[in-house]
């Protein structure tokens, strides 16, 4: 029978604070609100076993980064897999171990507090992070780390009571996940910019309302709401501008032919091109270039 082990695995990284640091913490107008008691990470946890018949003393949260592990919280067992996190509340009986093929990393630590109860929303439930472009994962992680690295630092009072800020910090962004995402979400302004350069990247080429929302990652009829309420432009409308526009830079600068321009800006045929130019600067394409076209200036020719 393979061995189990709470724990010993190589690469693993673990502090568990000395009880007169808890008094400590415990009575401190700062630390007695939220603190950590233990704090680590087990790589590629094989065999890794645990069970506590009365429960811990403190909330103990699990976070799966990769692999397969179960908890059991009072008779409830759950599947973690990449991704997941559970914490088991203080005094309740359960055990957790990791999965025999497929051995989880974890990141763990145990907390307690005057304040522990605000986040009894995300106890004793499995609850999956959604990845996502935003998702700041890596923030949080970052978060939990520089935990880590000041309580191995020392445990003078300044470092525990930042820590009791990090914790909150770590936990806030675990239970409003939507607004710690927030800073990540693309702004409007943003998605604008991004429309309008990537249909100046496309000036040549046959671009519809559908192929600049998939650029952008919202849905035609948000992205053409959106830009028509910022622009008072819808986004085909303002693309058929930038054409006349860079129809404009050739005919002014450029010894390209009306029709090679028409056809290079893809329009159908030179018809077409001189109808849309004129409604959009009441001069044919012609007359444009009869009464701006520069003669001093080298031509951009093909």
């Amino acid at each position: 029978m393979e061995n189990r082990l709470a724990d010993g695995f190589k690469g693993e990284k673990a502090i568990v604070t000395p009880y007169n640091v808890r008094a400590f913490q415990a009575a401190n107008e700062i630390t007695k609100q939220l603190y950590v008691t233990h704090i680590g990470y087990y790589p590629n946890a094989r065999s890794h076993y645990r069970v506590r018949e009365e429960g811990a003393k403190e909330n103990l949260f699990i976070y799966c980064e990769k692999g397969e592990g179960w908890v059991e919280c009072e008779g409830e067992r759950y599947r973690l897999k990449e991704n997941c996190y559970f914490i088991i509340p203080a005094g309740a009986k359960h055990a957790y171990g990791a999965d025999a093929r497929n051995p989880w990393s974890i990141y763990w630590l145990h907390f307690l507090g005057e304040n522990s109860v605000m986040f009894s929303s995300i106890m004793g439930k499995l609850i999956h992070i959604e990845q996502a472009e935003r998702s700041r994962q890596q923030d949080r992680m970052a978060l939990f780390n520089e935990m880590y690295q000041n309580l191995d630092m020392g445990y003078n009072p300044e470092n525990l009571e930042y820590i009791s800020f990090c914790l909150m910090h770590f936990l806030a962004s675990l239970k409003y996940v939507s607004q710690y995402r927030e800073i990540k979400k693309p702004q409007e302004s943003d998605i604008i910019q991004k429309s309008i350069l990537y249909m100046k990247d496309h000036l040549e080429e046959k671009v519809s309302l559908e192929d600049i929302a998939e650029a952008v990652g919202y849905s035609s009829s948000h992205l053409n709401a959106l830009f028509t309420q910022r622009t008072s432009y819808s986004p085909v409308e303002y693309y058929n501008q930038l054409r006349i526009q860079r129809a404009c830079s050739y005919l002014q600068f450029s010894t390209l032919k009306i029709k090679e321009i028409a056809f290079r800006l893809n329009y159908y045929d030179p018809f077409h091109f001189s109808n849309a130019f004129h409604k959009e600067m009441g001069i044919t394409p012609k007359e444009y270039r009869k009464r701006y076209q520069d003669t001093n200036m080298p031509k951009i020719g093909e």
